[in-house]
């Protein structure tokens, strides 16, 4: 690869990675809050390499010209640039013009569902009502309470709508990462009684669970018969699974 293009792609993946986690928020699209600062570093570093790489070709390399000659010469030259190596580019000037969005309805319809935690013993519930929960902790309330004390309760959440074609019920949805959008898993509440919004709408809902099964058991479906609903603004970062956002009366 001819030095010319190598400075180039390295200072447009370093702008694109201080564009992506410096200014701008959209790293948050694929990686974890905690690797925003290596993201930074990252592209600090390779826009300094691209600097060096650039000021170390206006010295004289006579020694370099001469051996190029000679392989142009010997019919192979090394320093032409593989077709391949444009396509390098892409990534780069996705980042500075069109980064991809984030994930949503279309991967959790898709991904591995997220195991709850095993749960022995729960604190009382708070006589909040309705009461503010995360997803994870509705889904192991009903299903591994065995006190039951989540029937009856109005419950709040907040995540996305994830729609199921041909179904009057549908999903409100987080997606969870360890490390980047690669290991995304999804938890999901279906929800009836209330028509599903469009795709990726970010919702906050109140309702009861919807009885199936046995309560406490694996049996018990992760359900709500929801009462209200009212849209509400997509978080900063959206994979975590976090309590309701509050909401105006």
């Amino acid at each position: 690869m001819r030095r010319p293009l190598q400075v180039t792609l390295l200072v447009l993946s370093g702008l694109g990675l201080l564009h992506a986690s410096l200014f701008t928020d959209l790293c948050l699209r694929y990686v974890k809050p905690s690797m925003r600062p290596l993201l930074i570093v990252s592209g600090f570093l390779l826009i300094l390499l691209g600097i060096a790489e650039a000021w170390s070709r206006r010295r004289p390399d006579t020694d370099s010209d001469h051996i190029e000659a000679s392989d142009e010469h010997a019919g192979h030259n090394h320093s032409k640039v593989p077709r391949v190596a444009w396509l390098l580019f892409l990534p780069a000037l996705s980042l500075l013009f069109y980064a991809p969005p984030a994930l949503g309805a279309y991967t959790a319809s898709h991904a591995a569902p997220k195991a709850v935690p095993q749960q022995d013993s729960f604190d009382p519930l708070p006589a909040a009502s309705p009461l503010p929960m995360t997803l994870t902790d509705f889904t192991t309330r009903v299903q591994q309470d065995r006190k039951g004390t989540i029937k009856g309760r109005t419950v709040q959440m907040t995540g996305f709508v994830t729609p199921d074609s041909g179904s009057t019920s549908w999903d409100l949805t987080r997606i969870m990462i360890s490390c980047c959008a690669a290991d995304a898993q999804s938890i999901k509440v279906r929800v009836y009684g209330i028509p599903a919004l469009a795709a990726n709408t970010w919702v906050t809902i109140t309702g009861t669970w919807h009885a199936g099964g046995t309560l406490g058991t694996s049996s018990a479906p992760a359900a709500l018969d929801g009462v209200t609903v009212e849209k509400v603004a997509k978080p900063v970062n959206a994979y975590q699974d976090a309590l309701p956002f509050p909401t105006s009366r």
